[in-house]
């Protein structure tokens, strides 16, 4: 991936995020007044979700842009990894400000039931709230979906083994958002046909579990990140045709690929470069292929060693 498609990529993330922030701050304000006004256990469970996705949004702001900043003599990997923290305090935020909000509310409910009213504006707010977080996860579906015809894979793998924190937080977020919604519908026209509180308090529990759900994945994937993601079979293999196919290299015996930020590779290989030269512009070419492989290529470092006659050539 060139500079230009890099920026281009972290614009449409950024994009992604801001929209993804106005969707939810209306959202929030909204649900906010119907759970107020109609006194529904759902509704308020969602106004919780809703308010805990607009705060994540900022951190997922500041993961975006921290992570893209140069590296430095203090930072020699950059500043990548930045997302994946950022991501997780968001992972954390929707965890524990919507999921656990949430079920404890409905919990409240079970145990002292309230009757809901005005009915109709929690579904008039429920609707626009549908309207507003599909156009969200419309955005973010078509970045992703991209992003996976790219490297020819699905959408939903693309969610879950992508290395772009930010765009998978917004993803799942607002999937689960709609999902939320619909749970909050039946729960409130189920409040208003029966005159019992309690499936309006069972869909507030079952919008915290899900919240729940969504946010332990997500913190799961910042984890493993953060520990050293190696990369895909794919990425791999893409990236050895790319070293062989340079034109100064004949043989790859080895080849370690790690993420250390979005779209952002640490490469370490040994090669066998083509020819028989003295050490000294051996030492020249090897340090020449690593800043063409950083200027043109998803690398944010690569160290290239020879490697030994006795090394078997891998094979891709």
């Amino acid at each position: 991936m060139a500079a230009s498609e890099k920026r281009e990529v972290s614009g449409s993330t950024l994009l992604t995020i801001i929209i993804a922030f106005t969707a939810n701050a209306l959202v929030a304000a909204a649900k906010s007044v119907a759970a107020v006004l109609t006194g529904s256990a759902s509704v308020t469970a969602e106004a919780a979700h809703s308010w805990a996705d607009t705060g994540n949004q900022v951190f997922l702001f500041m993961a975006e842009r921290r992570s893209r900043r140069p590296r430095d003599t203090s930072h020699p990997m950059g500043y990548g990894r930045e997302a994946y923290v950022w991501s997780m305090f968001a992972a954390f935020g929707l965890f524990t400000a919507g999921a656990v909000v949430s079920i404890l509310h409905g919990i409240q409910q079970i145990i002292e039931p309230e009757p809901a009213s005005d009915f109709l504006v929690a579904y008039v707010v429920l609707a626009v709230a549908f309207v507003l977080e599909g156009v969200s996860f419309v955005q973010a579906f078509r970045q992703t979906r991209s992003a996976a015809h790219e490297l020819d894979r699905n959408t939903l793998e693309q969610v879950l083994i992508s290395s772009d924190p930010t765009l998978r937080a917004v993803f799942a977020e607002d999937a689960a958002a709609l999902v939320g919604l619909v749970v909050a519908f039946a729960g409130v026209y189920l409040h208003q046909v029966t005159g019992s509180a309690l499936p309006d308090a069972v869909g507030s529990i079952v919008v915290g579990v899900l919240l729940a759900v969504v946010a332990v994945v997500l913190i799961d994937r910042n984890r493993r990140f953060l520990v050293g993601q190696g990369v895909t079979p794919d990425i791999e293999q893409s990236m050895a045709r790319r070293i062989l196919e340079h034109r100064d290299i004949a043989r790859l015996t080895y080849l370690h690929l790690e993420f250390v930020g979005p779209r952002k590779l640490y490469l370490v290989a040994a090669v066998d470069l083509q020819g028989d030269h003295p050490e000294h512009e051996v030492a020249v070419a090897l340090r020449r292929i690593e800043r063409e492989l950083e200027d043109h290529e998803t690398v944010e470092e690569a160290v290239l060693t020879l490697a030994t006659p006795d090394e078997t050539a891998l094979r891709f």
